[in-house]
């Protein structure tokens, strides 16, 4: 997917207002400007931002639930805003980003500011351990942790309805078998718009 491809489509998906495009691209001017002082993505991606990580993030909405405007979506490792930065953007869900490294919450809550989310973005500053227990909607997982580790840390702001969303690359189907056959059932493969060969585990319970 090139750049111009990507930018269609999630003007196509999404039927982006202006006002939504326009916080899209602050953002990434913005993640952009903050890349001199500290590395938030790599450089090489850096000049594929809107297929690398900007539809990459997107794409997820496409699992979630709907009718978000009430409903909560915790983003864990959160980094340089994929995906929480980015849901919170595009759609009405309330997005906790939990995010624990200073230099990355700093920037994170910069971007909420500038980019006017402030209503439906918020930015946890802690380790996940110490996040107050709460139950969710969607919980997503861009290079967060392993499987299984994810699981154990973030299970407690699970419901019977909660979605997981969780980016896992080419790795997915190998660290989906890695988990107990009662887990195995919890989710399934779907294939990343990005990258024919990563994977999207999609999950429910």
């Amino acid at each position: 997917m090139t750049e111009e491809e990507a930018q269609a489509w999630l003007r196509a998906e999404f039927d982006v207002s202006r006002e939504t495009w326009d916080r899209l691209e602050l953002f990434g001017a913005l993640l952009r400007d903050e890349m001199q002082r500290q590395n938030l993505i790599s450089k090489a991606s850096a000049d594929h931002l809107w297929a690398r990580h900007m539809v990459d993030s997107a794409q997820l909405l496409r699992y979630a639930p709907k009718h978000e405007g009430d409903k909560i979506w915790l983003d864990l490792g959160t980094g340089a805003g994929f995906p929480g930065i980015v849901i919170a953007i595009l759609s009405a869900y309330q997005v906790q980003m939990v995010e624990s490294r200073k230099r990355r919450t700093e920037f994170l809550n910069d971007v909420v500011v500038k980019t006017g989310i402030g209503d439906r973005a918020t930015v946890l500053a802690d380790r996940l351990q110490n996040i107050e227990t709460m139950p969710v909607d969607v919980i997503s997982a861009r290079a967060f942790a392993p499987l299984d580790r994810l699981i154990a840390l973030s299970h407690r702001f699970c419901t019977k309805n909660t979605v997981w969303l969780l980016p896992k690359g080419k790795n997915a189907v190998r660290e989906l078998k890695g988990l107990s056959p009662k887990r195995q059932k919890m989710f399934h493969v779907e294939h990343s718009l990005t990258d024919p060969d990563a994977g999207i585990l999609v999950g429910k319970g």
